[in-house]
């Protein structure tokens, strides 16, 4: 009785007392809990049954069992709610899918999908905000039960209200309505402003690169404007117009379409030999107060046969790519670091860390040649190396999973490192690696 109480569901109860449908039902019939009448009635008469209720002024959990059917099937009967296979249609023409979660407006005028933001109200708050001002209950006490603003109910209540009387289902449709943006993209009408946008995906940079970083090259052009937000619409969205589809795979992800961020995988090779941990590395080096402190791995080609060997500065982000034509074993990548690192000025060979992987087990003769300390990640932290890791992130669009990485010769790697230096950085202000420490080797 008390899972039918909590879910209002026969079923559900029936499976954890371990009982029939028909035995659960007869004794919740005698216990009070249902009515006779719900053994027999068919879904349209129960909608019509528990509709009624509603309008008595019955609790849709009260009204919910004792027509016989589940909560949520007696809200969406409620809220006007119709049911598609794993979707959910308002009468605003929301569109909610039971899966993932994800909200759009349908339109009898375009079959593209409009993504509503969390900050927007839904249907269910309009519809708690209306229950809020039948009781009399203030804004505030509203606010508080939707998780809004006291604001945000204020101005709903003072946009949608007619006569003095909200309507919930009128405030959400009109909500709608003045979310659309019927105008063009403004992609698509300024050519100036597409060149460069589009100058900017084929030098491979990110959309909010581009964004940030055409304020500095335009200051005094208002008119070189835009949002990363609307360079994404222009990729994702090709009915919005504005750009070419062919340099939607400028994109580092090389997708057509918006797909949530998984965690990277996990590393699970151990170095064994004795080294001296992260835990003791400088707090210069943590911070990026000092240059000079570097973080390192490997790029590993086609069945791991080849591989490029990846250096980046913590403080400027500068980047050099290590060329192993000799393989990735413990003396080829001591051999190869030290070669590049013995062409930098002394005050940038702070120290390297990299992670636990046997290719550095030659590690104390690469400080002995160059006197560079090297400082081993956790297992399985690859966020200690975060630098580097979003380097070898960026580098996979030069260099793809799966492809033979010996091919490409140190003319290459040095070409690729120059592109990674020549972009703009959101942590540097948008300036470059490049900039960056050619600042520190001129000051």
């Amino acid at each position: 009785m008390t899972v039918f109480t909590e879910s209002g569901n026969v079923n559900r109860a029936a499976r954890t007392a371990g009982l029939s449908h028909s035995t659960a039902r007869r004794i919740l019939v005698a216990a009070g809990l249902l009515t006779e009448a719900t053994t027999s009635i068919s879904k349209p008469q129960a909608k019509a049954r528990f509709l009624e209720l509603i309008e008595a002024g019955w609790s849709s959990a009260r009204a919910a069992r004792e027509v016989g059917v589940h909560p949520r099937t007696a809200r969406d009967w409620r809220h006007r709610v119709r049911k598609s296979g794993n979707t959910r249609v308002y009468p605003s023409g929301v569109v909610v899918d039971s899966d993932t979660g994800t909200r759009y407006v349908t339109s009898v005028t375009s079959t593209a999908e409009t993504v509503i933001s969390q900050r927007y109200l839904s249907l269910d708050d309009r519809l708690a905000i209306a229950d809020g001002l039948i009781n009399k209950h203030t804004q505030s006490r509203i606010a508080a039960g939707i998780g809004r603003n006291t604001s945000t109910v204020s101005r709903e209540v003072a946009a949608h209200s007619v006569e003095g009387v909200y309507l919930p289902h009128q405030a959400h449709r009109d909500a709608a309505a003045a979310r659309t943006r019927p105008k063009t993209s403004k992609l698509a009408t300024d050519t100036a402003l597409r060149a460069q946008v589009e100058a900017g995906l084929e030098r491979k940079l990110s959309p909010e690169q581009i964004s940030n970083r055409l304020v500095l090259d335009f200051p005094d052009d208002e008119d070189m404007r835009v949002s990363h937000e609307t360079i994404y619409q222009a990729l994702y969205f090709q009915a919005r117009g504005g750009l070419k589809r062919e340099v939607a795979q400028a994109l580092r992800s090389g997708r057509t379409r918006r797909k949530p961020q998984k965690q990277p995988g996990q590393r699970t090779h151990r170095f064994i030999d004795e080294m001296v941990m992260i835990s003791d590395r400088p707090a210069e080096a943590e911070d990026r107060a000092v240059s000079g402190h570097w973080e390192g791995d490997l790029v590993m080609g086609e069945g791991n046969r080849s591989a490029i060997a990846t250096l980046v500065e913590r403080a400027t982000r500068y980047t050099m790519l290590v060329h192993l034509p000799e393989g990735h074993n413990a003396e080829a990548v001591r051999d190869g670091l030290i070669k590049v690192v013995s062409t930098l000025p002394g005050h940038l060979r702070g120290s390297l860390t990299w992670d636990q992987g046997c290719e550095m087990a030659r590690h104390k003769q690469f400080t002995m040649a160059t006197d560079m300390a090297v400082y081993f990640c956790d297992p399985a932290s690859p966020w200690q190396r975060g630098s580097n890791e979003n380097t070898n992130g960026l580098l996979r669009q030069y260099f793809p999973k799966g492809t033979d990485l010996s091919v490409h010769g140190p003319e290459d790697l040095e070409h690729v490192a120059q592109e990674l230096n020549g972009r703009p950085r959101k942590t540097l202000g948008w300036a470059t690696p490049a900039e960056r420490l050619r600042d520190l080797l001129t000051a």
